[in-house]
């Protein structure tokens, strides 16, 4: 799941303002923020290299450390300590851990296959990726529409109001996350484009995804404060 973490960010945000919303996007999707960095360490190496070649039905990476079962108690209780000191707050941590916990969970029904804790232990998720992806993407789009929805009725009976346009540029974010999702599903831009084969440095698969990853959090970092309130 790409764009459905960020949906549980901002909910989060919502309901615990005193955290700040870069600290909620950072724990909603820190699972694939280690898979970046563990991939550079030689421990979970993503292929296809090309990212012209990647769908999401053919990438494989075992996600062993980043999104394994046994490692997530490890990831839920550095977010809560980071939050705890960061913010002075117990519960600000706790939201930082449940929003790690929401990521394995949603990842359970749509996302890459993970285990207890390796290949060889049992499969934990349905890892519809790899076996209907569709069905993935449809799931992924049903939890955005719904936490979004709950956002913004939530934002107005508090009395925040905002412009067209900044709500059009948060789903909009949402709405490009599926439809990309659905672009790759199970045919690479290569297929669809006839794009050569060709290495200039920034088509490899993961930097492309840092890249992604990090303009959507500060994307959202940068509309989403964007309200009055009456």
């Amino acid at each position: 799941m790409l764009a459905g973490h960020y949906a549980t960010a901002l909910v989060a945000y919502q309901k615990f303002p005193k955290g700040t919303l870069i600290y909620f996007l950072i724990a909603s999707q820190l699972q694939d923020i280690l898979w970046f960095l563990f991939h550079y360490l030689g421990l979970e190496r993503t292929a296809p290299s090309d990212v012209f070649d990647t769908t999401l039905s053919n990438m494989a990476v075992n996600m062993l450390y980043s999104h394994d079962l046994l490692p997530l108690i490890a990831w839920l209780i550095i977010v809560f300590i980071v939050g705890k000191l960061l913010f002075k707050q117990n519960t600000i941590g706790l939201v930082g851990s449940a929003l790690v916990l929401g990521h394995f969970v949603l990842d359970f029904f749509s996302g890459h296959p993970h285990y207890i804790f390796g290949m060889d232990t049992s499969k934990v998720g349905l890892g519809l990726y790899a076996t209907n992806v569709y069905l993935a993407i449809g799931i992924e789009a049903l939890t955005s529409a719904g936490l979004l929805a709950y956002f913004f009725s939530q934002e107005a009976k508090v009395g925040v109001t905002r412009t067209t346009k900044n709500k059009a540029a948060i789903i909009g974010l949402f709405v490009f996350g599926v439809v990309f999702m659905l672009t790759i599903a199970t045919k690479s831009f290569r297929q669809l484009f006839g794009i050569p084969e060709f290495d200039m440095g920034f088509n490899s698969s993961v930097p492309t995804l840092i890249m992604t990853y990090g303009g959507m959090i500060m994307y959202l970092n940068y509309f989403v404060p964007k309200f009055n309130k009456s």
